[in-house]
């Protein structure tokens, strides 16, 4: 289905309402949240959850393959309560580690779609961003509309994109091979390395840079950097997001790539029914608009209003795999990406 969104107008009322009669009893607690979120906005996520239940936040910040080998040495001392973190692949990495547990949650259930939902409910999408095409539009004429269109070679010397290690080229090349199979995207990966304008270097916003300073003319980066150069000042972007412009990718086949950011209880969680609750908040009204409006995401929850910046973007067809289905081919994206050559 097409993301879609209400009146923007509507947000501080939908807000409103949801505080006045919020689900979340009260109650006296503590949850130790470990979280590789980097955002400052979040700080209205965890400061709403702590006044509407009495529950204080204890905060562990940090990289996330960091985090979930810091869980696992904790092991079943480990204080955390919540994992969070961005990125599928991440998500499944924490789940195969074996620090969360599945959980039984009909507030979840109903309010996130299945296809962002673990299978063995273990981790939970509450926020999405598109990975789409962005294109000089002073240069490029006939910008491609499809990810496999980047590896024509019309396009050669021109494409700049993020490094193999990088989870987001990863996921990407997951959800390909699901789509795909894995001897057709391999074929695509060398494709692409041959479009290279440069070796991948640098994140996302890099990229769009890459664009502005003429040294690329197409780039792929998540939708919400770009979102954020449209709402605040960022350096090398912001001044000139007129000469840019953007393609969602696949509208007339499998739709544009949605990388997830979310998370789960802790397997040895102290504080479970709290952590519950704190991810069953992340998918209310209030959370999910914030996700929108504070950091320039698509909310996982279907309907809830858009941020100006995100809503500028225009409607699109999201790809609506079963995210579980995209983390069991990364491995196999891996294989692909290090037999590409793609550095």
């Amino acid at each position: 289905m097409p993301i879609r969104h209400p009146k923007i107008s509507h947000a501080g009322l939908a807000a409103a309402i949801l505080l006045a009669s919020a689900p979340f009893a009260l109650a006296d607690g503590e949850l130790n949240l470990y979280s590789s979120r980097h955002y400052d906005t979040d700080e209205r996520l965890y400061s709403d959850f702590e006044d509407m239940t009495g529950i204080k936040i204890n905060r562990i910040e940090g990289k996330a393959d960091e985090l979930i080998a810091r869980m696992e040495a904790e092991g079943a001392n480990s204080p955390a309560d919540v994992l969070l973190t961005v990125d599928t692949s991440r998500l499944e990495r924490a789940k195969s580690a074996g620090v969360l547990q599945p959980i039984e949650s009909d507030v979840l259930a109903q309010r996130l779609p299945a296809h962002v939902r673990d299978e063995d409910n273990q981790w939970f999408g509450f926020s999405q961003r598109a990975r789409i095409l962005f294109y000089d539009k002073n240069d490029v004429t006939d910008p491609p509309r499809t990810y496999q269109d980047l590896a024509d070679p019309k396009y050669k010397g021109k494409v700049c994109i993020r490094s193999s290690t990088n989870v987001y080229t990863q996921t990407i090349m997951a959800a390909l091979i699901e789509h795909l199979g894995e001897d057709a995207v391999k074929d695509w990966a060398q494709g692409v390395v041959g479009n290279f304008a440069r070796d991948p270097e640098g994140g996302d916003t890099d990229q769009l840079r890459g664009i502005v300073s003429g040294e690329c003319d197409i780039a792929m980066s998540n939708t919400y950097y770009f979102a954020r150069a449209i709402r605040k000042p960022v350096d090398g972007v912001s001044d000139s997001v007129d000469m840019i412009g953007w393609v969602f990718p696949n509208q007339n086949s499998t739709g544009a790539h949605m990388n997830l950011s979310g998370g789960g209880v802790a397997a040895h969680a102290p504080n479970k029914e709290n952590a519950i609750k704190f991810l069953e908040y992340l998918a209310s009204d209030q959370a999910q608009e914030y996700f929108s409006a504070g950091n320039d995401e698509y909310p996982a929850v279907p309907g809830v209003a858009l941020s100006p910046s995100v809503a500028k973007l225009g409607f699109f067809k999201p790809d609506d795999v079963d995210a579980s289905a995209i983390a069991a081919q990364v491995p196999a994206a891996q294989k692909a990406l290090n037999e590409s050559g793609w550095k």
